[in-house]
């Protein structure tokens, strides 16, 4: 018996023959332009050695070894597989996928799970831990500002503390949005999410769309993903009481710690509500992309700025709003990889009651949606000058804008393949580039907010 799998350059099946059809207890109906071939291999060995397969077969040709698959009903069985690149009409042309050829062996397959796998495995595929960059960004632009505008304005450790319980925050957030993607058949009826495979080496793998997929990979199960969120919820909650009481040791009183929780809340509610009912606010046109903007942009930015103080912020003071207007640059950014994600992920979400703006407008015309929130990010951060030039000691107007520039360029090439690619495979460089953008303006504002070499 050999099986013979044609797939995508994502792992999506295009052909399987009936040997294949008999191997893995799957019907033509139910793989073909529906389910990845990740489907057929234990969730931690798709971490640790897919990745390393496909990149030995791009090199060499062809990548031969031996491995164990589990079939339809749940039972393994060893094989020995043999992956060659496939290319369109030659190979002169672009590669479009990979042909596995799988012959069962009766030779028993033990392949061991490095500790690296296993860090990465929850750190990463679960949790999409590397996404929480777009929390900390912010906060950390909050701190530069800070630094930016004299000496010992902040405390260190409630920086350190505020960085790790929105860390814990946001991967709760994750964690309860996947578990409702689950519950309500959404990551079920997802076929078309994107995955960056080896389309990127810093993301290499990671999932853009459609969630963490984990409980498809038998990561996790979904109870496990229930149960871990509500763990990563409670360990926020500890952090965030050392993070008050040191913010009471280092002002004087409570007013910021409490203020600061508020905003803590409020933000931690609008990422829960996102999917969970009865507010769903991803099923509410703009509601969810508009939760998005607040939790990782304004919100952000006054909670980490309430949270690091080393004076008491008032209420609807300067400082108030100079770190709601800090946020507003970045939780846009941030709400375009949401947007951008939405596309792949359409059309099961139109199914689902998933009513988010690509839905709400339709992929054509959502394009514009894209371009307004990038040109709105650039405005906002411009519009910031006066007040860093007031504020800041060492600010330098025009490597700002220069970088401004540079990275708005930037974004408007990914809204160029977009523009062309909103239909296609090909709009995943868009994606990548959505996500490096926001990372870039991120490290980019930390630098110009805080030039202490000059």
């Amino acid at each position: 018996m050999k099986s013979v799998i044609i797939c995508d350059m994502e792992g999506v099946i295009e052909t399987i023959n009936s040997d294949g059809e008999k191997l893995f207890g799957y019907s033509n109906e139910e793989l073909v332009g529906k389910k990845r071939v990740s489907l057929f291999s234990a969730g931690e060995i798709v971490i640790q050695n897919v990745g390393m397969w496909l990149s030995q077969a791009n090199k060499k040709g062809q990548y031969s070894t031996k491995t164990f698959f589990i079939n339809k009903n749940g039972k393994k069985f060893n094989a020995q597989i043999k992956i060659t690149p496939t290319f369109a009409n030659g190979k002169n042309n672009p590669q479009t996928g990979y042909c596995g050829i799988t012959v069962p062996i009766k030779e028993e397959v033990e392949i061991p799970i490095k500790f690296s796998t296993i860090f990465i495995k929850w750190a990463f595929a679960i949790t999409r831990g590397g996404f929480t960059s777009a929390s900390l960004f912010p906060i950390f632009a909050v701190a530069a500002f800070l630094a930016g505008s004299g000496d010992n304005l902040f405390s260190p450790l409630s920086l350190l503390l505020c960085s790790v319980g929105i860390v814990f925050l946001h991967v709760s957030s994750n964690l309860f949005n996947d578990y409702y993607d689950v519950k309500d058949g959404t990551d079920g009826a997802n076929t078309e999410y994107f995955n960056a495979g080896l389309n990127s080496t810093v993301l290499e793998g990671a999932q853009l769309s459609g969630g963490s997929r984990a409980v498809e990979l038998g990561l996790i199960t979904h109870t496990g993903t229930l149960s871990l969120a509500r763990k990563m919820l409670i360990a926020a909650m500890l952090v965030t009481l050392g993070l008050m009481v040191n913010s009471f040791y280092v002002t004087g009183e409570f007013s910021n710690a409490l203020n600061a929780l508020f905003v803590g809340i409020s933000g931690g509610l609008l990422g829960y509500f996102y999917t969970a009912r009865p507010l769903r606010l991803v099923a509410r046109r703009g509601l969810g992309e508009l939760a998005i903007f607040l939790s990782f942009g304004p919100l952000m930015t006054l909670g980490a700025l309430l949270a690091i103080s080393s004076s008491t912020i008032e209420v609807f003071s300067d400082q108030f709003y100079l770190a709601l207007l800090l946020g507003i640059p970045h939780g846009l950014l941030t709400t375009n990889i949401l947007y951008i994600n939405q596309y792949p992920d359409s059309s099961s979400d139109a199914i689902t009651g998933k009513n988010h703006l690509v839905v709400t407008f339709g992929k054509k015309n959502a394009r514009w949606g894209y371009l307004i929130i990038l040109c709105a990010a650039f405005l906002s951060s411009i519009l910031l000058i006066p007040i860093l030039e007031l504020y800041l000691v060492s600010f330098n107007k025009n490597i700002f804008l220069v970088g401004n520039i540079l990275l708005f360029a930037y974004g408007l090439y990914a809204f160029s393949n977009l523009y062309k690619n909103y239909n296609k495979r090909e709009l995943i460089k868009s994606n990548l580039m959505t996500i490096y953008l926001q990372i870039f303006y991120g490290l980019f504002t930390i630098f110009i907010l805080n030039l202490f070499f000059i």
